[in-house]
């Protein structure tokens, strides 16, 4: 857990605060404006190309924003238009959003893929018994959390991609990277908060809930006490 946890950090500081931090200390030097947002753009396409590297697996998600990345520093430069670079994160982050909404109708939902390796046999889900793909086919409510939080995820991605491309096209170019930074810490704290109460209140956490019923009914959950 730990080291996920490590790895999740590393993650955030090298496609975040890295970029940033170079944004800044580019602009400093005196480096030109659209030099610098095309140099800060390849940098997170960099380590995402390395973690493909190193795992050697096809992640949907990470391939995807990688080709876009690719796509619209490619478009900036055709056009030339930095503020279009700097909208760049804001398309990206509209088009995850759809993406997490057009998901609820495929055989897994983003939602369900991307939390599975964070809760899966957990401590917190760890007397719920059968693994996910066993508890998907036998549980409605189970097969409902995962489209509805794909759901809020994607609104709350699309909203988020509507600030930013205003941002973009809006505010003092130099202040933008920082400010997006500071919107993507903000958007995912409120995700997080959010969506994990939608999980708690529907019982995906508590094996006692009335979400495994079904797992009762078929003798691999102890019944719940009746109220004298």
């Amino acid at each position: 857990m730990k080291a996920r946890q490590a790895r999740q950090a590393i993650r955030f500081v090298g496609d975040f605060v890295v970029p940033t931090a170079m944004f800044y200390v580019l602009r400093a030097a005196g480096v030109g404006l659209y030099l610098t947002l095309v140099l800060s753009a390849v940098l997170p396409a960099g380590f995402a190309v390395v973690r493909w590297l190193r795992s050697r697996e096809t992640d949907g998600l990470a391939v995807y924003m990688l080709s876009m990345l690719v796509l619209s520093a490619l478009v900036s430069v055709i056009s030339g238009s930095p503020r279009f670079l700097l909208a760049r994160e804001g398309w990206l982050t509209g088009v995850t959003g759809a993406w997490f909404i057009a998901s609820v109708w495929a055989t897994r939902p983003l939602a369900f893929l991307y939390t599975r390796p964070m809760l899966e046999g957990r401590r917190r889900m760890a007397d719920i018994p059968g693994d996910w793909d066993e508890l998907w086919e036998q549980l409605p409510g189970f097969r409902r959390i995962w489209r509805v939080g794909s759901v809020l995820w994607g609104v709350a991605l699309l909203a988020d991609s509507v600030v930013r491309v205003i941002m973009a096209y809006t505010l003092p170019v130099d202040s933008v990277p920082a400010l997006g930074t500071l919107l993507y810490v903000a958007t995912s704290v409120v995700l997080i908060v959010i969506t994990n109460v939608y999980y708690a209140v529907s019982g995906l956490y508590f094996s006692g809930s009335r979400l495994y019923d079904p797992l009762r009914e078929a003798g691999l959950l102890p019944q719940r006490q009746q109220a004298a």
